[in-house]
């Protein structure tokens, strides 16, 4: 499981979405909320989402750190004019949150929620189960309460139906909609594949429960499963990390696309780099690495999918490709290139190719330079096309590259490559 973090602004999202569409209830509380960053026109906001000046508000930075009311971060039951002044002056602002070093880009405005009561409600998983804590005394201090949380332990393929939640609460107001908030809240968890998600606080209001503060994480190797439940998810740096210039230009270009460009530089020294078609391929590719025990070699991580155009592919490959041959291996070993990916939908593979043939015909010095071995396995619309044009490229440029079908495993190439490394 490779958990990530998500901001609050889409664990909200996801969670009021699925939550409504479940319970069968009217509009659900992720959908009155809004992600404020440094592209923002905080001045146009009022006409996007009108309901910001009938609602007192609340604005918090949303960029993966908790402790924001300690750290004097949070604006809360203020007008929309306050929350715009309170967000233009702190946005780019450098700050310090448990001694990591980082700039505010991310703010979440939603609905302030007036309440008096408050509960921790938070899921999180381990090898053999699931578990559900709770407690009564929600709050910034969870942690020096701890004596109060309950635990509930749902094996993995349990069924939450068959635990008696109520029972298990403590004396509190409307026990057995609590328990009902809850179990609902579990199969969200659970079928939405998220790794981790805290609610703290969760209010009650007049026998209803809100989630306030929220953290979540997400099993990304799940992405295959749950890209339409999940929609277009952005899965955020830690705070402090920023961006390589390479890792910022491929955030551009998928801004700009309906297809899905992702770039993240792990070891710029390395010897094997990816470039691979879809995003759960991308995840099986590099833990296939990582388990034939090269991930101290594994350069980058990332994927293009849904369709790019051949001139997106092309800038994505040609970026790879510059990262990978800046600098010949000191001690004079080969690289190793692994373009792969599953089998395709609706992705054209011979456009897709056509633009990473490009990108190769004209880094080819630098790659005999590198000494780069290129591994090729695809399948999909014109797979036989694209790699036909891929196995005469090999010729034509001198360099070594070794093409596969859908006839071939998927992450075959990996042990291919791996296995002469050695």
């Amino acid at each position: 499981m490779a958990q990530k973090g998500i901001r609050e602004y889409d664990a909200k999202r996801l969670v009021g979405k699925a939550l409504a569409e479940l319970q069968g209830r009217g509009p659900d509380f992720g959908a009155r909320l809004v992600l404020v960053t440094p592209k923002t026109d905080l001045d146009r906001l009022e006409a996007e989402h009108p309901w910001l000046k009938a609602e007192r508000l609340v604005a918090k930075p949303d960029q993966l750190f908790g402790k924001r009311g300690k750290n004097d971060l949070l604006c809360i039951d203020k007008q929309f004019e306050e929350v715009k002044a309170w967000i233009a002056e702190r946005m780019g602002s450098e700050v310090t949150i448990g001694g990591t070093k980082g700039r505010l880009t991310h703010f979440l405005i939603e609905p302030f929620v007036p309440h008096e009561v408050e509960y921790y409600l938070a899921f999180t998983a381990t090898r053999d189960a699931d578990l559900i804590h709770f407690s009564s005394q929600g709050g910034v201090d969870i942690e020096d309460a701890w004596d109060t949380v309950m635990t509930i332990e749902v094996p993995i393929l349990g069924d939450i139906a068959a635990y008696d939640i109520a029972a298990a609460l403590p004396d509190i107001p409307n026990v057995e909609k609590v328990a009902s908030f809850i179990e609902a809240l579990y199969r969200v968890y659970a079928d939405y594949h998220f790794a981790y998600l805290e609610f703290n606080p969760v209010a009650a209001v007049d026998g209803d429960l809100i989630p306030l503060d929220t953290v979540a994480k997400l099993d990304d190797t799940a992405t295959f499963q749950c890209a339409e439940k999940w929609g277009r998810i952005e899965f955020p740096k830690p705070f402090g990390t920023s961006p390589t210039e390479e890792e910022a230009y491929i955030a551009s270009l998928d801004e700009k696309t309906g297809a899905s460009l992702k770039l993240t530089v792990l070891n710029p020294e390395g010897r094997v780099w990816l470039m691979v078609a879809g995003g759960g391929a991308s995840v099986i590719y590099a833990d296939t690495v990582v388990d034939l025990g090269f991930g101290d070699e594994l350069a980058n991580y990332g994927e293009y999918s849904g369709n790019p155009s051949t001139e997106l592919t092309y800038e994505y490959a040609k970026t790879v490709l510059d990262l990978m041959t800046r600098t010949p291996d000191p001690e004079g070993r080969p690289k190793y290139l692994l373009i792969g990916g599953g089998i395709a939908n609706f992705t054209d593979v011979a456009k897709t190719f056509t633009g990473i043939i490009k990108a190769l015909e004209e880094y080819r010095d630098k790659l005999v330079e590198n000494k780069v071995k290129i591994y090729v396995r695809r399948g999909g619309p014109n797979y036989k096309e694209g790699l036909e044009k891929m196995r005469r490229l090999g010729e034509e440029l001198g360099v070594p590259i070794e093409v596969y079908g859908p006839e071939t495993h998927m992450t075959h190439i990996v042990s291919l490559a791996l296995k002469e490394k050695k």
